[in-house]
């Protein structure tokens, strides 16, 4: 790991590190409301989108059809990362996350903007599936870039902790965009169909102003500032990234995984399960969320600490194994349509399952050399969202072929659920490094 710079350092280039709780909350805060952004559309896909924007006489397709451009920002998201990747390694961290927030707030608010497909016909799916892909490009530089940051300013035995931190962005903005739909849904249904539903979406562009302001008062990482103020940085950090370590990123990509397929599968298609086949309200599913979230904090936390008193990799393989463990008894209690047992099963799917998501950046984090670690991290976790982006689709396509029965989607949990226990597994046995290791060294430990 490249040493930290030292005041003396931090003086000679200009700036004084910011205090690792200011960059941390910065971290946090910015995530969370790019989470809030990114949810709202899969929270309101089914109930919102399916009917306003892609009408048809067949449900199912119309559903599909929403959730396809639901993929759309999935699509989208490797490229954010080669971008902002390539921005946060070669000029630092601070301006591409800037960037990124600035660009989810200005996709949000246009969509809640939008005119219907009864308005503009073909025009507005085509719209809403072009903002979906810019949401995705934003997405697509953050995460790797506000889990840098928090790290790179910890201490260092408290690295853990602090990348698990940031994860708290994503249940913190299943609670503000689960609790939004919420809200809104109280109004009358025609009054939440016409324009209800826009709200969340538009108020996003407040929120967003007040992350871009905690983001441009963060000085840029000492770790950072080192890399540039001695071995420099690379003209071409992607081009780097995949001639000198493509086995690690492949590994990385894998263990990611459950993050980003398994998250897509318990919520969005969880949304269209709970109310297009079983029959329930939305409220029903939508409260055992929010609920399921704040499950998810807690245990975020907790996996954070776990994480730097045992090591990141061996609590990972633990938390993947409890999430194949979980996977068919979650869909089990949803089935019986009692809202009590929803929550439980929300709960689990939120709680337990979330220690592979608190413990991921400081897992796969050691994978890359500081000059091309903001793209590494970058594309591990935008690559597996290509995957993960179909998802709601494919369970719902194998929920079909099961006759509507649980085990189809739940299933492709366990499946999903394998993959990242093996990246986990090969992760632990990849030495860390600190430079960008001989091509012929990363081959042999996973190209």
């Amino acid at each position: 790991m490249t040493p930290r710079t030292s005041p003396a350092t931090a003086s000679a280039t200009g700036q004084g590190p910011s205090s690792p709780g200011k960059v941390v909350a910065a971290a946090f805060i910015g995530t969370a409301l790019e989470w809030y952004d990114f949810f709202l559309f899969g929270t309101t896909a089914a109930i919102v989108f399916a009917p306003l924007f892609f009408p048809g006489s067949d449900p199912v397709a119309s559903t599909v059809s929403a959730f396809l451009s639901f993929s759309a920002a999935f699509v989208a998201r490797p490229v954010g990362a080669v971008i902002f990747g390539h921005v946060g390694d070669k000029y630092g961290r601070r301006g591409a996350l800037v960037a990124t927030v600035m660009l989810m707030g200005a996709a949000s608010t246009l969509m809640g903007l939008l005119p219907t497909y009864a308005t503009a016909g073909v025009v507005a799916p085509i719209l809403l599936t072009l903002l979906r892909a810019v949401q995705g490009v934003a997405t697509g530089g953050e995460w790797g870039g506000a889990t840098l940051m928090a790290i790179e300013y910890a201490p260092a035995k408290r690295r853990g902790m602090y990348a698990a931190l940031v994860q708290l962005g994503s249940p913190v903005g299943t609670l503000l965009s689960t609790g939004a739909i919420t809200l809104v849904s109280l109004l009358p249904k025609a009054d939440f169909m016409s324009w209800g539903w826009r709200v969340p979406f538009i108020a996003s562009i407040i929120l967003v102003g007040v992350a871009l302001w905690l983001r441009w008062n963060v000085e840029e990482t000492p770790e950072f500032q080192e890399l540039k103020a001695g071995e420099g940085t690379k003209k071409a950090p992607v081009i780097e990234l995949f001639r000198t370590a493509p086995g690690r990123l492949g590994i990385g990509v894998c263990t990611y995984l459950v993050g980003n397929a398994g998250f897509f599968i318990l919520t969005t298609f969880m949304i269209s399960y709970v109310t297009r086949v079983l029959g329930l309200p939305s409220s029903v599913i939508l409260t055992a969320m929010t609920i399921g979230a704040v499950a998810q904090m807690v245990m975020t936390v907790v996996a954070g600490r776990l994480a730097d008193r045992f090591g990141a990799a061996r609590v990972g393989i633990i938390g993947y194994s409890i999430f194949i463990a979980l996977a068919f008894p979650i869909f089990w209690l949803v089935d019986t349509k009692d809202p009590a047992l929803i929550v439980v099963a929300m709960v689990l799917a939120f709680g337990p399952c979330a220690i592979t998501y608190a413990i991921i950046g400081a897992l796969i984090e050691r994978l890359f050399p500081s000059e091309v670690k903001y793209t590494g991290m970058g594309l591990s976790a935008n690559l597996s969202a290509v995957v993960a982006g179909f998802m709601p689709a494919l369970a719902t396509v194998f929920l079909t072929i099961s006759g509507n029965a649980s085990w189809g989607p739940a299933l492709l949990l366990v499946v999903i659920g394998l993959i990242s226990l093996g990246g986990a597994i090969a992760t632990s046995k990849v030495p860390a490094t600190s430079a960008v290791p001989a091509a012929s060294k990363v081959h042999a430990v996973g190209s």
